[in-house]
């Protein structure tokens, strides 16, 4: 019988090597998280995340989507909208029907999640406590559906050289569900001063925002 090829997407023999080298969820954010974190306005792709060793959120959960695709998993992303906050996004894979994430992010909290929420909701839930400003103000409002990458393999999204700025911009047209009710999160107290400073854990310095955001 004929050897079966398997994909590669673009990526050279290198690229290939190091996103096959993650095997399980749990080692992808591994890599994820020896990655500098980087405070930038860019979308780089898997391929310049791989070359340059860095990344935000966004970039992280694009090279852990492309590590999932290469395991034989859908490359599924999803959103988490914020207020008085950036967004944050993660991956997202599935184990025995069960939903866990993947992500970079410079708080603790909110990175991996392992394969134990029987919905989004619930899985979008898990980041909730987790999910705060630099006022210590709790910010998590809303998460997207599951939005496959698989739809922008035109635009080359595991390989571009260029910001991949459809990306956030399917992000945000995809439907979102809200967390909350509008009256209970005008109510939520702030969070208290322990557990804020757990949350920080290996947080990268930056000028932050004076108006209280803060780079997820």
């Amino acid at each position: 019988m004929p050897r079966r090829i398997r994909q590669t997407y673009g990526l050279t023999p290198a690229e290939l090597r190091t996103l096959r080298a993650l095997k399980t969820p749990a080692r992808v954010q591994h890599f994820l998280d020896e990655l500098a974190y980087q405070y930038a306005d860019t979308a780089g792709s898997p391929r310049r995340a791989l070359h340059e060793r860095k990344g935000h959120c966004l970039e992280g959960a694009l090279v852990a989507a492309a590590a999932f695709r290469l395991q034989g998993r859908p490359p599924l992303i999803m959103d988490l909208e914020a207020v008085h906050d950036d967004d944050h996004v993660v991956a997202l894979y599935r184990e025995r029907g069960l939903w866990g994430a993947v992500a970079k992010s410079n708080f603790a909290g909110l990175r991996f999640r392992s394969p134990v929420y029987r919905t989004l909701r619930e899985l979008a839930l898990s980041y909730f406590e987790h999910y705060y400003n630099l006022r210590g103000q709790r910010t998590l409002r809303a998460y997207s559906r599951a939005v496959n990458l698989s739809r922008l393999d035109h635009r080359c999204w595991m390989t571009a050289g260029d910001d991949l700025w459809c990306v956030p911009e399917l992000l945000i047209a995809a439907r979102h569900y809200p967390l909350v009710p509008d009256k209970t999160a005008r109510e939520l107290p702030r969070l208290d001063r322990r557990s804020f400073a757990a949350g920080m854990h290996g947080w990268v310095r930056h000028n932050s925002p004076s108006n209280g955001e803060s780079i997820r």
